[in-house]
């Protein structure tokens, strides 16, 4: 274990507990609606129970974020409402995984975890829908809403540059690449996480609800960029 690397983790956790404080979080996303709240721009840090770090603090398991190109219009809620499904309509309580990748992993973790079909799996990760699979997606749907909205997390507004640019996609890099075990994260997963199931082997091995960046070295100057956009909140 790197030195360096628990170093800058526990620096890392710091400067979460202080957006914390400014932020009054953590919340659980089953709580939050679209609202007076949310940044338009922003990276947001999932908590899940039953995950903690060697000091029993809590371990982050997902890091995420949106509107990386520069044509896009998403704003982070609207992120935010994808990973927690619908409230109504068809299916309430659904989703759709195929538009949420961190629904998709969960969702996977779920159906290897429990008693479901043969076939099931490969349905829920191929496209388009398969329509006689569509009942069995619906209750796998509710059961991943149930779970991501159970989870605490904070955000953090990160506006654009006046040229355009945003330091986003350079925060949600770093952490991630920071905190996979794939790469020497200090932080494990516990035995009864339920990402330890998901089909993803990055999933599984990372301690992450993510995919992309988990193999990647992560440059620690980034923890200035990040302490700098969390004192600025007031």
């Amino acid at each position: 274990m790197s030195s360096g690397r628990q170093a800058d983790t526990d620096q890392f956790y710091r400067l979460l507990a202080e957006l914390a404080r400014r932020e009054q979080g953590p919340r659980r996303l089953g709580d939050c609606a679209g609202t007076g709240l949310w940044p338009r721009h922003g990276v947001y840090f999932f908590y899940e129970d039953g995950e903690g770090r060697a000091d029993g603090t809590p371990r982050v398991v997902r890091v995420g974020t949106h509107a990386l190109t520069a044509t896009s219009r998403a704003t982070m809620w609207a992120r935010l409402r994808q990973h927690r499904g619908r409230l109504g309509g068809r299916n309430p309580g659904g989703g759709n995984h195929r538009a949420s990748i961190f629904r998709s992993h969960v969702g996977t973790a779920l159906i290897r975890s429990g008693d479901w079909p043969d076939g099931l799996l490969q349905a829920w990760a191929g496209a388009p829908r398969r329509p006689e699979w569509a009942d069995l997606e619906d209750q796998v749907e509710r059961q991943v809403s149930h779970h991501i909205r159970a989870m605490p997390f904070l955000w953090l507004p990160v506006p654009n540059h006046p040229n355009g640019d945003s330091d986003r996609g350079y925060i949600e890099k770093n952490s991630i690449a920071l905190l996979s075990c794939r790469t020497g994260g200090t932080d494990k997963p516990s035995p009864g996480w339920l990402g330890r199931h998901a089909n993803s082997e990055k999933v599984r091995q990372s301690g992450l609800w993510n995919s992309n960046h988990v193999d990647d070295p992560y440059e620690p100057g980034y923890l200035t960029v990040l302490a700098d956009l969390v004192t600025q909140l007031p």
